[in-house]
């Protein structure tokens, strides 16, 4: 619901286009007195006589409105709060026990913030605040309870526990909880400072991510051939001093055992050595 408002329990008549409207013609719909509230109430009871619950409910949309406006700090829209305190409005009369002599206002007031209650836990926050009910109850206590903006002092904390019955360490968690806010994964679409703290930068797992490992496997892959023909362009001699020194993981040789394999000084082995490292790394390079 934007800004149409539009009450549908059971067929209620009420439709308009606009919020302020809607106020105006609810202020307008006649209360109810307690004779006319309890014989509407019986006929409702005994009967189930659907008449008799549109006009209990209608006559109390007023309180509705007035019992929503006390949630407009939590940033989210007044005809929305309104709408699930209608929704509590209509739950209440369908239990309303006209012989207790209990006027319904007084009874429809837990209902109607019960569901207002539960439609700011669930939309004020993506991520879950206040699950247990002495969170819930410490969550809209503490809105309430704290005079200005910034964090609470030891001594405010104190008092709040106190007059909430909960420990300090309580209140401080759930402050934090209401001072936090929610952040965009992917950030904002502006070239700016902040997109960059932003989570999806920092909460990938880049080792896992696919297009980087078949690039990895792809480049090693590359390299791997590129080697392998580089070393065939070697003589047979240069490419098997290369491989017995350098990719022979078992049993490497040293420049010793090569010059005893060729019958030539260790000092020799080590030019053709140098020589087909050179080679090897000028073919790779191109």
């Amino acid at each position: 619901m934007t800004n149409e408002l539009i009450l549908t329990g059971n067929h209620l008549p009420i439709s308009c286009g606009g919020l302020d409207q809607y106020i105006q013609k609810v202020n307008n719909i006649p209360m109810l007195t307690a004779e006319e509230e309890y014989d509407l109430g019986t006929r409702l009871q005994d009967q189930g006589d659907i008449k008799s619950a549109q006009r209990l409910v209608m006559s109390h949309l007023r309180f509705v409105v007035r019992i929503a406006r006390g949630y407009q700090g939590y940033g989210l829209a007044l005809a929305d709060l309104i709408q699930e305190g209608n929704i509590g409005l209509m739950k209440a009369v369908k239990r309303f026990k006209p012989d207790r002599q209990v006027r319904l206002v007084s009874f429809a007031v837990h209902w109607i913030r019960a569901e207002i209650h539960e439609f700011v836990l669930r939309n004020w926050r993506i991520v879950k605040i206040a699950t247990t009910k002495a969170q819930r109850k410490l969550f809209f206590n503490l809105r309430s309870s704290k005079k200005r903006l910034g964090w609470f002092s030891n001594e405010e904390v104190n008092d709040v526990a106190k007059d909430l019955g909960v420990k300090p360490e309580t209140v401080l968690q759930m402050e934090a909880r209401l001072s936090n806010y929610d952040v965009a994964f992917d950030g904002t679409d502006d070239d700016d400072d902040e997109s960059f703290v932003s989570p999806a930068t920092y909460l990938a797992d880049q080792k896992n991510d696919p297009a980087a490992q078949l690039e990895k496997d792809d480049w090693k892959e590359q390299q791997l051939q590129t080697l392998s023909d580089s070393m065939k362009s070697l003589d047979d001699r240069s490419r098997d001093i290369l491989m017995c020194r350098w990719l022979d993981d078992d049993n490497k040789a040293t420049l010793h055992d090569l010059a005893e394999k060729y019958n030539v000084s260790a000092e020799r082995i080590r030019q053709l050595e140098k020589n087909a490292m050179n080679k090897l790394k000028a073919s790779l390079e191109a």
